[in-house]
């Protein structure tokens, strides 16, 4: 990790420092040797702010690489009194033009070349007015080494979804920070609760035990440093421990750790086979982001904070073909809850700033997917653009988007692979399986028809590709499910089994593998048991699992195993073979392999006959269950006939 970068992402280092002289004195002489260092690294040019001079206060990104494919890249300075200003970087490898600066002179875009055999290191970008200079460092990098990295979501992975603040607290140190003192507090459910970076490195080969391949963090982004008093919901204000209000997008949370924090987490992962997916946002920021009050163009945003419309979630509408566009305005403009200010995508200057920000993370910490928030809300157009940039530079790594809607026509139309109702492929590779989610709630744990769940899958051709969609049954926008009404440990399993049985790339909700309960959010997020100090029992452990909880991780344990032994799990086309109300039973086939798998959802035992000429058996073959629950099986002509107890599934492979 290059130094020069994480230390560009200190706002004000200065005053920063000065506060911890005043409040730590015993380290006075160290604190002075870092705050000139720190002031070196961030180089800001002191000379000019009192006589009206140029002040440049960040870079947007404060750094980039040689041989890269977008050059120039596009660098945001934001300062005071940039009006006017020329630009001068004393370097032959690199060259910048001012594009535009603002109207209020607090924020300059530069457009910078950098030559293809640029020597890592820093470079100092002057800018020069009539009264004064300013001077900033600007980092040229090395780029990442490729191999072990940049690999991409695929359909051999399982996906484990963390909530970083809820996982583990590794790292005491930060739970509160000075920066953004009181806003630590276990026992309020909206507060941050010390869960870190450092955290979720000391529990990989958790992760790695489960059989996860690949965790999805939910945003690492620089939340607000105080409380949210915009955001309320009965009990005061609230703090951004979600990582979903950013104000910084060039910066990790400080609760959370650093980037360098983020980079030995993703190369530690890498180490054991783990991929790391990135949540990333591009429809919204945190109604306290710099930008609301001081916009870097007139149209950066959708409407202003005194003038904007509400979002009013109909989201169908983007697709709708009798739709005016005044009716999906509201979808594509609109504010979240009136207060997430919406970004603009259509805006050039926006847009640019959007697209360089992904590929920043990806190339300052090798992670291999994203995971995109909010998708239906940014024009598709723009996802478009992203997704080509992203293949221009890292062709392997793949977007992961969040359709939250229970009709496959609408999911289906943002899978990119072909053109959408709109004529625009959005290149993303997988989507949440919505509408398969709904009714894996409704029979695992409602004890609903079973037939639901073929029914949302007989819409598979309305995807490009059904098997990239990643299945789940929880997440953490939703209640558990075990807090579900009827549901049981049983019904988990069997939901489990499914999930990680049928087509698409199974996801995996913290906790739902020791069957963790909690309502609506934020009850949904709880700690992990054993993750935080003085917690009374460690479910990380096997001693500090209760009997249930030992039961169905095992069983997760046993079914990730499964599907990373059998490809027709992973790679095999699904044929379903039988289907009543409560009972399904339907094969994975891969050349010439076939694994059988049926489910009875009902509360009491059942056998039923099943053609299996379909699922490449013929007669004689010879059956049994990888679950151990229910007797083997013998192929009588192309049947064959069978028993499950209650709540219960089988998956059967040839002897």
């Amino acid at each position: 990790m290059d130094p020069q970068v994480e230390g560009a992402n200190i706002r004000n280092p200065r005053k920063s420092m000065a506060r911890i002289l005043r409040a730590m004195p015993v380290i006075r002489t160290l604190a002075f040797a870092a705050l000139s260092s720190l002031a070196a690294l961030v180089h800001l040019s002191t000379s000019m702010a009192a006589a009206g001079g140029p002040e440049i206060l960040k870079l947007d990104p404060p750094n980039w690489w040689p041989g890269h494919s977008i050059n120039p890249v596009m660098i945001l300075i934001r300062g005071n009194n940039l009006g006017g200003a020329k630009v001068e970087i004393a370097a032959r490898d690199v060259k910048g033009t001012i594009l535009k600066t603002s109207q209020s002179g607090t924020y300059l875009f530069l457009n910078l070349w950098v030559e293809p055999g640029a020597r890592p290191g820093p470079r100092i970008i002057k800018l020069t007015t009539p009264v004064g200079t300013a001077e900033a460092r600007f980092e040229i990098s090395a780029p990442l080494a490729r191999e072990g990295r940049f690999k991409g979501l695929s359909v051999d992975d399982v996906i484990y979804l963390i909530v970083p603040d809820r996982f583990s607290d590794g790292d005491a140190a930060n739970n509160d920070p000075p920066r953004s003192i009181g806003m630590w507090d276990r026992t309020k459910a909206r507060f941050y609760h010390g869960g870190d970076l450092q955290g979720i490195i000391d529990h990989l080969d958790y992760i790695k035990t489960l059989g996860a391949t690949a965790i999805w963090l939910t945003p690492v982004y620089d939340n607000v440093d105080h409380l949210n008093s915009l955001e309320q919901y009965g009990d005061g204000p609230i703090t951004d421990y979600h990582g979903y209000g950013a104000i910084d997008f060039y910066a990790v949370d400080e609760h959370l750790g650093t980037l360098s924090k983020l980079r030995e987490l993703v190369d530690r992962a890498h180490q054991m086979g783990i991929k790391v997916i990135q949540d990333q946002v591009a429809n919204h920021t945190g109604p306290y982001h710099p930008w609301v009050s001081d916009p870097p163009t007139p149209t950066w945003f959708n409407g202003t904070e005194a003038n904007h419309l509400s979002c009013d979630w109909q989201t169908w509408t983007v697709i709708d073909p009798n739709a005016a566009y005044q009716v999906r305005k509201s979808v594509l403009e609109g504010w979240f809850m009136n207060i997430l200010p919406d970004l603009n995508q259509n805006d050039p200057e926006a847009a640019r700033y959007l697209i360089q920000n992904t590929l920043w993370w990806v190339g300052m910490t090798g992670l291999d997917a994203i995971r995109e928030d909010t998708v239906p809300y940014v024009p598709r157009s723009f996802w478009s653009a992203w997704t080509r940039a992203i293949k221009r530079e890292y062709p392997q790594v793949n977007v992961l988007g969040e359709v939250f809607d229970g009709n496959p026509a609408l999911v289906g139309s943002f899978q990119g692979g072909r053109p959408g109702p709109d004529g625009v492929d959005t290149g993303l590779y997988s989507l949440f399986d919505y509408p398969l989610y709904f009714q894996i709630r409704g029979a695992f744990a409602q004890g609903k028809s079973i037939r639901d769940i073929p029914r949302a899958l007989a819409a598979d051709w309305l995807y490009s590709n059904p098997n990239a969609l990643v299945t789940l049954l929880g997440g953490h926008d939703v209640p558990r499910f075990m807090s579900e009404k009827g549901a049981d440990v049983a019904g988990l399993e069997v939901a489990q089994t499914f999930v990680m049985t049928t087509r698409g790339i199974p996801l995996l909700y913290y906790g739902d593998e020791i069957a963790m309960t909690g309502g609506g959010d934020p009850d949904n997020r709880r700690d992990f048991p054993g993750g935080f100090p003085g917690d009374p029992r460690n479910a990380f452990t096997p001693s500090g699992r209760n009997g249930p909880e030992q039961t169905v991780f095992e069983h997760v344990q046993k079914l990730a195993s499964l599907r990373a032994l059998l490809a027709p799990l992973r790679r095999g086309k699904q044929v379903d073979l039988f289907v009543s109300d409560q009972q399904y039973c339907y094969a994975r086939i891969a050349g010439t392999q076939s694994v059988l798998i049926a489910i009875n959802n009902d509360i009491v035992p059942t056998a039923f006959d099943v053609s299996v000429a379909p699922a490449l058996l013929s007669d004689g073959a010879t059956l049994f269950d990888q679950l151990g629950k229910a007797a083997g099986l013998k192929v009588s002509g192309s049947s064959v006939r069978v028993e499950l107890p209650a709540r219960s599934a089988a998956i059967y492979t040839m002897k």
